[in-house]
């Protein structure tokens, strides 16, 4: 079983690789990360490594989610929607730092485990649903930040339309996992703002959400 010294380590790793944010560390400390891998891999829970989860998808590696989440820049007040749910992980880590987290998730089985993880820890601040993430969540936009755990070619368009004015989204853009790179968005009254963060290596955004079997 993963230990309370493995979780320390990983946190001490990550300060060193330049995470710097007290709320994110703090956020990433109160998450068991153990309860969101597959139990074949809760030894290395709290190695900086992607891990496999369920539908051929992964669970991002803690540095990842650490970067994307203290890019995000995140108020006690905001509403955040996260574009992937996975293995809900990074929705805890969310949920400790956010008024309200909205996920969308596009196969049943990851969406449905998910909500039960998190419930088994008490958060009641994150909500989630099946859904095509590349629309994002109409009817609660718009959103103060927007993190997609997923790689598209371009930023979605309707995502842009779902911040709010002086909203942030932290995006995988790119045409290939080879070519991809972080990127963060600044929505302004006019326009918006692109800025390259570093390389990463997503799973694609892909479009439409899994059918009932």
């Amino acid at each position: 079983m993963a230990a309370a010294s493995d979780q320390i380590g990983l946190i001490m790793q990550l300060r060193r690789r330049g995470i710097r944010s007290t709320a994110v560390l703090r956020a990433m400390e109160l998450v068991p990360r153990e309860q969101f891998v597959d139990p074949a891999f809760v030894e290395q829970a709290y190695l900086d490594a992607a891990l496999p989860i369920d539908c051929g998808q992964t669970i991002s590696q803690p540095f990842i989610v650490a970067y994307m989440t203290q890019a995000l820049e995140i108020e006690e007040r905001h509403k955040v929607l996260e574009i992937g749910t996975g293995s809900g992980y990074q929705a805890a880590v969310l949920s400790h730092l956010a008024r309200r987290v909205f996920t969308i998730e596009r196969y049943r089985e990851l969406q449905k485990t998910a909500e039960q993880r998190l419930a088994e820890l008490g958060i009641t601040n994150v909500t989630t649903i099946i859904g095509d993430g590349r629309l994002g969540w109409p009817p609660q936009a718009p959103f103060d930040r927007i993190i997609v755990t997923a790689a598209s070619e371009e930023p979605p368009q309707a995502l842009i339309d779902q911040l709010k004015a002086g909203g942030r989204m932290v995006a995988p853009i790119g045409p290939t996992r080879d070519s991809q790179m972080l990127v963060q968005i600044d929505k302004y009254e006019v326009g918006v703002e692109q800025r390259d963060l570093i390389p990463v290596r997503f799973v694609p955004l892909v479009k439409g959400r899994v059918k009932r079997r």
